[in-house]
């Protein structure tokens, strides 16, 4: 997260020659800066780049953000628009908005972090959605040579902003794009995953993002000054959370906010982006991706929700590519850290989808009835599959069951089937990678997992060798039975990929060359797929958490975010369990106490077992494709 507002801004730079640059910029349109007026009298800072060419009507691309306009001045060139996705629309001579929202950089108001949609506002009440309203409404009746068609897309934040677009309703509002979208930050998204706190995305964003502007202002606060650039000690020897938050400036409201809701309350359900999603009118493209470190629950469940809430929508389609946070639109979605996926998957969406996308919709031109409603890129396979629907109707639950000696399959475990046991120690957490560093990284997604396979306080469960390909497509469930020893523990799920030790020819070369400052042997690879954490205290409610009993064996039963792999032919299906996954997600004191609050007093060890026998089989269930 801490790049995430420099990622919003420049994903679309690249290494590669730029085909438009600065002087074909000014040969070809100009910059205004402008306010434009809200119902309730605020007034939000925006900047318009119009083509030049008057001799026809262009359309509108909006993109509303809380990351700022800059570069400020109308003599400063938007750098954000030059390479990549947003010259393709240049060079279709779009009219392409940039606009801060309220409270943000120049905008006046007052800022309040995913701003609860309100459905039926009433005189000059406002939200994002009545602010996207008001502004699209000056747009085409002030700007000179629109067509009187607006879309709206954005990345990440942006994303939740244009999901509230859409829920403007506006008519010439014709097509929205939310991409990887802000939808829940307590189930899935960003700082908050089944109520564990993704402490390191939510500290490191926080205390560049979260002052609050009380005036209009040009200025990115500065980041803190870290005393180490590993960040595995940083946050261990910052101690408990509470510790931890005396780091934090005062003035982020929204951090103490978020500490003082440590449940899935009335105050977060108000925040669900998806409460927006009833009465859709644009067409609407959801874009996410698998390997999103930040948003990858987003997509996936907006989309769902807007299909459970606009039955017979014409026009409601997904689209899920083997990206990291934004890399579809960048360049290059050759691989991400050491897997490769065949083809720039990148320039295949962007040509093939979202280009052709705004292009019917905002200027009737072209054809994009081929369009699927879900266009998925199946890893492992490397390829893009069309489905008619999502999650597939060719796709059946199956249960691989944990077995005794770190065995996986499809059948029961015996009755005597016994447990595996670890123990969590909160004073030595389990990483999430094998290496040193400062930055949260964004290819973790699909790391190798030996590192994890060798401790101690990871259970690893593996099938025999497939005889056959076989392809996941969607949610995948952990059932785990257990009993811990104190009242409370988080519990990790990771489904994997091992390659074999000989790759075959074509598969991928023994070693991995895509850091181009290390070769990596892949045989043996333990690629993450998937994995998720859920917190113990929630396996009943998120609302109204509750203690283990010491002992007592209970069933832990969670969701992982859809997969679309292949495991092929000659490689075999792992499964991790663990209780910590550090400093990714904060450490769970494992007693049931007010985590956000506690002292590292109450920091303890727990002894968790697994149990596979037949009275107790814990599992995952994959939908596997037909």
């Amino acid at each position: 997260m801490r790049s995430i507002f420099i990622l919003t801004l420049c994903i679309s730079l690249s290494v590669q020659a730029q085909t438009i640059d600065s002087a074909w910029f000014v040969n070809n349109y100009e910059k205004k800066e402008l306010y434009i007026t809200m119902r309730d009298g605020v007034r939000l800072f925006t900047s318009i780049v119009i083509p030049k060419n008057n001799s026809e009507k262009h359309p509108i691309l909006m993109h509303r953000t809380p990351y700022s306009c800059r570069p400020y001045g109308e003599d400063k060139m938007p750098f954000w628009m030059i390479g990549g996705l947003s010259s393709d629309y240049l060079k279709d001579g779009y009219i392409i908005v940039m606009q801060d929202v309220r409270g943000r950089f120049m905008s006046e108001g007052e800022f309040e972090d995913v701003r609860p949609f309100i459905e039926n506002k009433k005189g000059k009440q406002t939200d994002e959605a009545s602010d996207t309203y008001d502004a699209i409404d000056w747009l085409v009746k002030n700007i000179p040579n629109n067509n009187g068609n607006v879309g709206v897309s954005g990345i990440s934040y942006p994303g939740f902003y244009s999901t509230m677009a859409a829920a403007s309703n506006h008519p010439a509002l014709k097509a929205v794009s939310p991409q990887a979208p802000v939808t829940n930050w307590f189930i899935g998204d960003d700082f908050h995953h089944n109520g564990a706190f993704f402490q390191m995305d939510a500290f490191s964003f926080y205390q560049i993002f979260g002052e609050q502007h009380h005036k209009p202002t040009k200025v990115f606060h500065d980041e803190l000054d870290y005393y180490t650039h590993d960040n595995y000690k940083y946050y261990l020897e910052a101690g408990a959370l509470k510790d931890l938050s005396k780091r934090m400036p005062d003035t982020v409201t929204f951090w103490q906010e978020l500490f003082q809701h440590p449940n899935y309350d009335a105050w977060w359900k108000a925040r669900d982006a998806r409460n927006a999603t009833k009465r859709l009118q644009p067409a609407m493209l959801w874009v996410g991706g698998l390997f999103d470190a930040e948003d990858c629950w987003g997509a996936w469940n907006a989309y769902k929700a807007a299909e459970q809430n606009n039955p017979g929508k014409v026009f409601n389609k997904i689209v899920e590519g083997p990206w990291y946070h934004g890399q579809w639109a960048s360049n290059d979605g050759t691989h991400l850290g050491n897997v490769s996926f065949g083809i720039n998957t990148s320039k295949w969406y962007q040509e093939n989808i979202e280009v052709p996308f705004f292009n019917y919709f905002l200027k009737r031109k072209g054809d994009i009835s081929n369009l699927a409603e879900a266009t998925i890129f199946i890893t492992g396979a490397n390829e893009w599959r069309n489905f008619s629907e999502w999650p597939p109707a060719g796709k059946q639950d199956q249960s691989l069951y944990f077995q005794p000696g770190g065995k996986l399959n499809w059948s029961a475990p015996a009755a005597d089937g016994g447990s595996d046991e670890y123990s969590s120690d909160p004073a030595h957490p389990v990483p999430y990678v094998d290496e040193v560093h400062f930055n949260r990284t964004r290819s973790y997604m699909t790391d190798d997992q030996r590192f994890a396979e060798r401790r101690p306080d990871v259970l690893t469960f593996r099938t025999d060798t497939l005889v056959e390909d076989l392809t996941v497509t969607g949610s995948v469930v952990a059932d785990l039975m257990t009993s811990i020893s104190t009242s409370d523990a988080d519990f990790v799920v990771k489904i994997i990929d091992v390659f074999p030790e000989r790759l075959g020819f074509n598969e991928v070369d023994i070693y991995s060359e895509m850091d181009p400052q290390k070769k990596y042997p892949m045989g043996g690879y333990e690629m993450l797929v998937r994995a998720e954490i859920f917190r113990g205290r929630y396996r009943n409610s998120y609302e109204n958490p509750s203690a283990f009993v010491p002992g007592k064996t209970e069933e832990v039963r969670f969701e992982l975010p859809p997969i679309a792999h292949c495991f092929k032919k000659g490689h075999r299906i792992m499964v991790q369990v663990q209780s910590s996954w550090f400093p990714l997600v904060d450490r769970n004191p494992q007693q049931f106490v007010d985590i956000y609050h506690c002292d590292l007093k109450d920091y303890i060890k727990s002894d968790i077992h697994i149990y596979h026998n037949g009275t107790a089989a814990s599992r995952v269930i994959l939908p596997v494709l037909k």
